[in-house]
């Protein structure tokens, strides 16, 4: 794994970082092509068909392979050289964009090819998210961090502010294959700023994971970290109701509204400039109001923005509502996109950030189907209405799980695990491996005891144990071994090395009950060969 950049004294913005700068401005570029892309994409198909459905899964054809591929993308990404995996990624969409530009060119185009086309572009897209996501660390120092991802969610919103507008009135003078060509052209940055980045060479002091053992433990991470559940958890109630109101977008512009192409481009382009809007408030915001709190105002008005929508019947009416519409929007994207990555420590990056991903695609792709199937049966108004109701009651969400306020946990390695001593080094994939703990704690205190160590479960569930269990000794009260079960040796010699400073902090508490000077007792059983 190649390690973040130290901490620095001096905060620095992430823009005077070379390759973040670089990087984030071609990206924005290549985003604005895909927005380009979404445009002509969504408006295509109106003219291909007038099927709510066949519009909606645009959508689906474009989120579906997130939902699909995020998580093995994410897997690869830990164990693979990330610089060349996206390298790999952005030649496919350059190849997908270029094939859908030639063949709508020449009048080729079908739904079926422009829904398969665009899933090309989804896999591309898939690919590289989670790894854009997880080498930020890589390139900013650990006080910037919070910036860049801000800073990243703001380029997005960028790209979004100017490219449906862009696209729209390309599509107005130069119709729709010069679009889908300009997309392709736009991936052309990113592959120069990826090919001449000069990344350090990843430090292994373990061997590599298998690719399906990888899945396990980012699966594993997922299940049994509190702070990332949260994030899923809240991500679903946002997204599956949202996403009504991207699905419905180019439905409302051309049969409600009676736009042209340039007119939904401008309507996407009032949302992008929300959001853009947004993005530069938060940074104020969030030194004054909590992560939480500022989560359900932006759902409120997003749901509140979609309600409106659904009853607008002119294009200036739209256009405001679209603007408050991003605001919402990213205001509760940005502050899920922090908690997630704050509750992701460097080891299984990738992995977390791509469950979240595929959680977030997931929730937009049944949802969109979902909003496209109830506008079929009856209408996009009522779509929108039952979206709009339905996310804003589910901000009660935020009563049980709550985005966690004030400075994030310390997830850097504690390396404070002592190494276990033994005559001969097992082979690696001896296993299972049966680690008992045995602590001394005075009997009037053990039931505080044994509650502490339950919530210390998690961490060993999480950092690889498939069981953990606790033991108390009836004959010899104060007396209780911990113990849990991992798949091998080398998986336990990757718990030392996956155990964060936060978790140091925790298990200090654990050892204030426990008596003596000595400290606990550890021991390593293997079954016998």
């Amino acid at each position: 794994m190649v390690e973040p950049r130290q901490e620095e004294d001096t905060p620095r913005s992430p823009l005077s970082y070379p390759v973040f700068r670089a990087l984030w401005i071609a990206t924005v570029v290549s985003n604005v092509g895909t927005w380009m892309h979404d445009v002509g994409a969504g408006w295509l198909m109106t003219s291909l068909s007038p099927s709510p459905l066949l519009v909606a899964l645009v959508q689906t054809a474009t989120t579906l392979p997130m939902f699909l591929l995020a998580l093995p993308a994410g897997a690869l990404a830990d164990i693979v050289d990330r610089r060349r995996m996206l390298l790999a990624a952005q030649v496919l969409g350059l190849l997908a964009a270029m094939t859908l530009a030639v063949l709508t060119a020449v009048g080729l185009v079908s739904p079926s090819i422009l829904l398969a086309t665009t899933f090309v572009l989804g896999v591309a897209a898939a690919l590289s998210a989670p790894v854009f996501q997880a080498i930020v660390p890589e390139l900013v120092g650990k006080q910037a961090l919070p910036d860049a991802i801000a800073l990243n969610s703001l380029g997005v919103n960028i790209s979004r502010a100017v490219g449906p507008a862009l696209g729209g009135v390309i599509v107005a003078l130069a119709g729709i294959p010069a679009v889908f060509a300009l997309n392709a052209v736009s991936v052309l940055g990113v592959l120069a700023v990826l090919y001449f980045w000069k990344r350090p060479q990843a430090v292994q002091t373990l061997p590599p994971e298998h690719f399906f053992d990888a899945l396990k433990a980012g699966f594993r991470y997922t299940r049994h970290s509190p702070a990332m559940r949260l994030v899923l958890i809240r991500a679903v109630g946002f997204f599956l109701f949202g996403s009504a109101l991207w699905a419905m977008l180019p439905l409302i512009a051309r049969s409600g509204l009676g736009l042209d192409a340039a007119g939904y481009g401008v309507l996407m382009g009032c949302m992008g400039a929300g959001a853009v809007a947004g993005a530069i408030l938060l940074k104020r915001l969030r030194t004054r109001v909590s992560a939480n709190p500022l989560s359900v105002g932006a759902t409120l008005l997003f749901a509140v923005s979609t309600l409106a929508l659904a009853l607008a019947t002119h294009a200036w009416v739209a256009g405001p509502v679209l603007f408050m519409a991003g605001l919402g929007w990213i205001g509760m994207l940005t502050s899920l996109n922090l908690a997630a990555h704050m509750a992701s420590p460097g080891w299984v990056k990738a992995r977390a950030l791509a469950v979240y991903l595929l959680t977030f695609q997931g929730a937009m792709t049944c949802g969109s189907v979902l909003w496209g199937a109830l506008a079929t049966g009856t209408s996009v108004a009522t779509a929108l209405i039952v979206a709009g109701v339905a996310q804003a009651v589910a901000t009660v969400l935020a009563m049980r799980w709550r985005l966690p306020r004030g400075p994030a946990a310390d997830l850097a390695p504690s390396h404070h695990w002592a190494e276990p001593v033994v005559p001969v080094q097992p082979a690696d994939d001896r296993g299972p491996v049966l680690i008992e703990i045995e602590y001394r704690v005075e009997p009037a205190r053990l039931a505080a005891f044994v509650a502490a160590l339950r919530r210390f479960k998690s961490v060993r569930q999480r950092d690889g144990a498939i069981r953990w269990d606790v033991w108390e000794d009836v004959a010899e009260p104060g007396r209780v071994v911990e113990t849990f079960v991992v798949e091998s040796w080398i998986e336990h010699q990757r718990q030392h090395a996956r155990v964060t400073r936060a978790d140091q902090l925790d298990q200090d508490i654990l050892l204030d009950f426990h008596l003596g000077d000595m400290p606990p007792v550890v021991r390593h059983l293997l079954r016998p060969s």
